[in-house]
């Protein structure tokens, strides 16, 4: 026996934590589901199913985004083709590359075949399919249109996925210029300049302020370049140590909801990525408390995931998800106003989906223009850095010759 903690939504939408102490993760789920829950996650109480520590940092995904993507795709098409659930999922163990990934399929197919829900198979396999795909399917099961909420389940997948490698594809070139930017900056610091600190030296002249200083950052970062090192390193962990706790993870997030170029960008990718969730999950049957409980966990920022808890329990007392939303002031007014239309025609699921576009389109927008700006601002401060640390060390040579003169 072992002590397994769990965490699962009840049929109000509310989330409950608690522990059990039984041999194994399927025996946790069992309990949870006969108590009319539904699980969200279970780890082992001593830590071992939760990945952490350097453990949890070297591990690899046993189905990486691509392998879970291309598993929906090809099951939707199999059984819209009309193939029985386990003999789709016979065809599909032969397809996956990965070992990992082939041994997860033959254990979905074994719980299948033994007469377990698909929903229940998936949900037997934690870190793999996320709490949104289980309830997606489970909900799809229950209406008797599983090919349809693979489908669903697949576009949401992908629409994911691209929006995330175009955000990741338009940081490379900056990130690279800006790498570029401190590699040739530290190496003018720590070679080219420490080269003239002899000459000036022998000069007997008096340094120009600016000289001064160039010369003792580049002394400095030659000599202790380690220790700054360690000091980058330590600051890093202290702030991820810091942000790990909720409440000042909390503050932090809302600040950069605050900040005047930051904020608005991370907002509407949020609410972009928020709408989607909410909108397939209605779309495929599934009550909205439950929803909103399981779509504040895709949020990344704290602050917004907050906001949906509080509007979750407006709803719960009967309010409107548009004007609960719009409590906060956290979500695009824009947004919520066409969650608000979608309430008063009945149609809030596409009209979410149809907000999720909107923002989606608009969050490519604005890190187009950011990067457009970006790249040139940071040519014209390379360029000016350049330009002061040739300037330090052409000043006094100048400074000599006129002297001279």
């Amino acid at each position: 026996m072992a002590l397994f903690r769990y965490k699962a939504v009840t049929a109000d939408g509310e989330i409950v934590e608690g522990q059990y102490d039984v041999a194994s993760n399927d025996e946790v789920i069992a309990k949870i589901q006969d108590a009319g829950n539904i699980p969200l996650e279970v780890s082992a109480a001593d830590g071992t199913g939760g990945g952490g520590g350097l453990a949890g940092l070297f591990k690899r995904e046993a189905m990486n985004q691509t392998q879970v993507l291309q598993f929906t795709q090809q099951l939707a098409t199999l059984l819209g083709a009309g193939q029985p659930l386990d003999r789709a999922l016979q065809i599909l163990l032969e397809l996956p590359e990965s070992e990992k990934a082939r041994r997860i399929v033959e254990r979905i197919r074994d719980h299948v075949r033994s007469g377990a829900p698909l929903s229940e198979a998936l949900e037997a396999e934690p870190g793999v399919f996320s709490r949104l795909y289980v309830n997606m399917v489970r909900a799809g099961e229950v209406g008797g249109s599983l090919d349809s909420t693979l489908t669903r389940l697949a576009d949401y997948l992908e629409r994911a996925k691209s929006l995330k490698e175009s955000v990741v594809n338009a940081l490379i070139y900056p990130v690279i210029l800006v790498v570029m930017v401190f590699a040739a900056l530290f190496v003018l610091l720590t070679v080219v300049v420490p080269q003239f600190l002899p000459m000036f030296k022998d000069m007997n002249v008096e340094l120009p302020l600016i000289t001064k200083i160039t010369l003792f950052v580049g002394t400095l970062l030659q000599d202790w370049w380690w220790l700054m090192l360690i000091a980058g390193v330590f600051g890093v962990v202290t702030i991820r140590r810091h942000l790990a706790d909720p409440e000042k993870k909390l503050a932090w997030d809302a600040r950069v909801l605050g900040m005047r170029v930051v904020g608005p960008l991370f907002a509407k990718l949020e609410t972009a990525r928020l709408a989607r969730t909410l909108g397939t999950l209605l779309k495929n049957g599934v009550p909205l408390l439950t929803a909103l409980s399981i779509a504040r966990n895709v949020l990344g920022n704290s602050a917004l995931a907050e906001s949906v808890d509080k509007a979750a329990e407006d709803v719960k007392t009967g309010g409107g998800l548009a004007h609960a939303l719009a409590q906060s002031k956290r979500f695009p007014k824009l947004a919520t106003q066409m969650i608000s239309v979608g309430e008063e025609s009945g149609e809030i699921d596409t009209m979410l989906m149809k907000t999720a576009d909107t923002f989606d389109l608009e969050t490519r927008n604005a890190i187009d223009r950011m990067l457009a700006a970006l790249v040139p601002a940071l040519t014209l401060v390379m360029t000016a850095l350049v330009a002061v640390i040739m300037m330090a060390i052409l000043l006094p040579i100048l400074n000599l010759a006129s002297s001279i003169q």
